[in-house]
């Protein structure tokens, strides 16, 4: 009796276990809608297998999320935008329901469910595919979308390859990755946000979920793109306008823009794993004062720490960071320190008798602390997910500011262990919905930097620097990114180029990589052409990594320090454009560092493999990098008129021109119409520039306009109103530059401007608010000569444009420029 029992409930058991084992191996498909539900901008759908939420979030931006089972409670760490109130019409037959707002028009199909995003005027912007839509495989999900003709994608954060990701794969899976190879995936950050592109028409998809994701742009397949996850809802925003920079704005719109950044950070910044003791940190500065190489900031590495503890110092190496921290602030330069999250398991040992006592570490499914093995040997990591752990943490961090710390720097936070297999089964506090550490994994590096930077906020009152190495969509509210610890070998120097103009595309301006690369030594030539192109990206690093040559500008010679210290003095000089250029990207989401796709994106040429690393910098600057071996290269000139920096000959647009090249300059161009605002060489941002702005104004036959800012550089009071904002315009069909009313009620430290014309021939004069000024010819250099380092000469002339150059005052009023 027992025996047939057991039998007969085994059997049961091995029936379930195989219903279960079929339905995990089969394709589940969302299938035909049962109920439609309208209310407002927001579509309730039971469809026969899934459940589906549609909501018109603006005119431009539609929201689709789908589950297997009712939709849970909506949370997001990347998005903080609501709904906008929107003008929509909402209809519906037995085959479809419509959707049209003023931007374009939705379709969802009935049997089966399916969507189609079109133009107001009807084209197919994006479609899922027929007889694929939306499917899950046991929990993992995935749509797939119709592969248009001719279809290109670009974007998707911290990923190598081309520029263009058609016929390639992509995961999100924030990994440390050392020494990284030129085409591995994943690496360190998770930006799930891309841009499709076909048929002039462009389009954002921002696929927001934090489990492991994968993206397929045709990789192994001639029929569809797709994006799917390990888990969670399908859960996208769907945004689109006719130009790319639009959809970056819409995008930054739903997950937030970066705050201005101390003036500070944007200088050059000086490190190396690891400057220790203070005396040695205490050389370096010297040595770039001495040697008259602008700089504002040295980052301490970990040897910083006493055993690679957090919060500690090494009183050998460190006794009295205070007093360092004002030593070096006297000479004008700020300390970022690195800090990673394991704190090391240490009886008295006061982060871990902290973090133990307020109990704020991840735990295992059984409650236990999860320990992970990082520098300092076995450690706990604190929640990050939790607001005990964030506020934790904030204490922590705050004693760093009280040592002169003004940059914190957030490594490991993938998060790094060694191994580098952290178990599922352990347990996140998720903001009090508990979730296992295949859904956290993805956001730890973004709710570290987010405690980062409210507690160094909160302790300093004025605006921290705060890096981070990992990331997930939003990490930009907080933090800058660089790139990780790339190698110093030529196509590692392009990689990161594409790497930043990638992050710049999907919402992430502030951005940098280890300039000479972290692992290995540089060549000669090689330093110094990233040293050039250094000095054209957001956040300006120097880094090397443990058991490297030397790797400051005077490490490779005289030459090479001339080079370096050029390009340094350029990067200084362009400090308003450059801040300018910052705020832009606080009001717009609009990158500093810019893919030429961005500007010309229905251009093939810009996606060409050649041209591929040519980038914008700014508005106004195209920057074409090169290996620096290289003694000759094609660069392609998109539509328009081409300065050279250095010469101002002009090149006419769409067209390629093969150029020589040398290592002492790199190739830079300047778009007809373009407006540079400049200013007199400092050594740092506490040194106060001479009180002219440099307004220069390259002739063009395009109008123009460029939004130039000020503020104290330092401190919030910016978010009040204090700062000076004006917009200069450029109309070259009156022949005129308009300098607008200022707005704010900060004073511009400029109290003159002295405005340089480019390519406007022999002008004599040119009138002032109705008083006319005469114009001077002169010859103008960006660059110093680089010395000739023999007997027999003196120096290498440096190239010169010929400018007509006025100068008048500058006052807070309209100011009318007739040419």
């Amino acid at each position: 009796m027992y025996t047939k029992a057991l039998l007969r409930r085994s059997g049961w058991i091995l029936l379930v276990s195989c219903l279960s084992a079929q339905a995990q191996n089969q394709v589940k498909k969302i299938g035909k809608i049962n109920t439609v539900s309208i209310s407002g901008q927001q579509i309730k759908i039971s469809a026969e297998n899934a459940f589906a939420e549609i909501t018109v979030y603006s005119p431009s931006v539609i929201r689709v999320r789908m589950d297997q089972h009712p939709l849970a409670a909506d949370f997001s760490y990347a998005v903080i935008a609501k709904p906008a109130t929107t003008r929509l019409q909402t209809t519906q037959n037995n085959s479809e329901i419509n959707v049209t707002t003023d931007s374009l028009q939705l379709r969802i199909s009935k049997n089966p469910f399916a969507i189609r995003f079109l133009t107001p005027s009807g084209e197919v912007i994006n479609e899922d595919e027929d007889g694929l839509t939306t499917s899950w495989i046991g929990d993992e999900v995935t749509t797939y979308k119709k592969m248009q003709e001719g279809e290109r994608f670009i974007g998707l954060g911290e990923k190598t390859g081309n520029l263009d990701r058609k016929g390639e794969g992509y995961t999100n899976w924030n990994s440390d990755k050392f020494g990284y190879a030129a085409n591995q995936d994943p690496i360190y950050a998770t930006i799930p946000f891309y841009v499709g592109i076909h048929h002039h028409i462009n389009y954002g998809i921002f696929f927001d979920n934090t489990f492991q994701s994968d993206f397929n742009f045709g990789a192994s397949n001639n029929r569809f793109s797709s994006f799917g996850a390990r888990g969670g809802e399908m859960n996208y925003y769907f945004i689109y306008h006719p130009q790319m920079a639009d959809i970056i704005t819409s995008y930054t719109n739903l997950t937030g823009r970066m705050p201005m950044p101390p003036l500070w950070s944007l200088g050059y910044q000086q490190n190396r794993y690891s400057y220790y003791p203070d005396t040695e940190v205490l050389r370096i500065a010297q040595t770039l004062r001495e040697k008259k190489i602008p700089a504002d900031g040295i980052t301490l590495d970990i040897h910083y720490m006493d055993a690679y503890k957090l919060f500690t110092w090494n009183k050998d190496r460190f006794p009295n960071p205070q007093q360092l921290s004002k030593q070096l602030n006297d000479m004008g330069f700020k300390i970022t320190v690195i800090v990673d999250p394991g704190i090391k398991v240490e009886e008295g040992y006061a982060a871990y008798e902290s973090g133990k006592k307020e109990n704020i570490f991840i735990k295992y499914s059984d409650g236990q602390n999860y320990t992970g093995q990082v520098w300092p040997g076995w450690c706990h990591f604190p929640d990050f997910t939790s607001v005990k752990g964030r506020n934790w943490w904030k204490g922590q961090v705050k004693s760093y500011m009280r040592d002169g710390v003004r940059g914190i720097w957030n490594d490991m936070n993938e998060i790094a262990t060694w191994g580098q297999k952290m178990p599922n089964n352990v347990i996140f506090d998720y903001e009090g919905s508990p979730v296992t550490h295949q859904q956290a994994h993805n956001v730890y590096g973004l709710e570290m930097v987010r405690a980062s930077y409210e507690g160094s906020r909160e302790e300093l009152k004025k605006r921290p620097f705060l890096l981070t190495r990992a990331a997930y969509a939003g990490s930009q509210r907080y933090s800058a990114i660089w790139t990780g610890d790339n190698r110093a070998e030529e196509d590692h120097m392009l990689l990161g180029v594409r790497l930043m103009n990638s992050l710049g595309v999907s919402g992430m301006p502030f951005s940098g990589m280890d300039i000479g690369g972290f692992t290995g030594n540089p060549t000669v030539s090689l330093y110094a052409r990233w040293m050039q192109i250094g000095a054209f990206i957001p956040y300006y690093r120097n880094h090397t990594g443990v058991n490297t040559k030397s790797s400051e500008p005077w490490a490779y010679g005289e030459e090479v320090l001339e080079i370096s210290r050029n390009y340094v003095n350029l990067r200084y000089r362009l400090l308003p454009y450059l801040y300018s250029s910052m705020y832009e990207a606080t009001r717009t989401g609009m990158p500093v560092m810019r893919t030429l796709a961005l500007t010309n994106t229905f251009d093939a040429n810009v996606y060409d493999t050649r041209f591929q690393n040519q980038y914008g910098y700014g508005n106004a600057f195209m920057i074409a990098p090169f290996e620096s071996t290289k003694e000759f290269g094609s660069i392609y000139f998109p539509e328009g008129k081409w300065y050279n920096l250095y010469n101002d000959t002009i090149t006419a647009g769409k067209q390629e021109v093969i150029t020589p090249l040398n290592i002492k300059t790199l190739p830079v161009y300047v778009k007809e119409s373009s407006i540079i605002p400049m200013q007199s060489l400092i050594q740092n941002t506490t040194e106060k520039p001479s009180d002219t702005l440099f307004l220069h104004i390259y002739k063009g036959d395009k109008q123009n306009t460029f939004v130039y800012y000020e503020d104290d550089g330092e401190t919030f009071d910016n978010e009040k109103g204090v700062y000076y904002q004006r917009t200069i315009a450029y109309h070259p069909a009156d022949k005129k530059i308009t300098l607008e009313k200022a707005s704010g009620s900060y004073a511009s430290k400029f109290h003159h401007i002295k405005l340089l014309l480019h390519g406007f021939g022999d002008q004599k004069s040119v009138t002032v608010n109705g008083s006319p000024l005469s114009l001077v010819s002169t010859g103008y250099s960006f660059l110093s000569p680089i010395s000739r380092f023999d007997p027999q000469g003196s120096s290498i002339p440096a190239e010169r444009c010929t400018v007509q150059q006025a100068t008048f005052d500058n006052g807070n009023q309209l100011i009318n420029v007739d040419l």
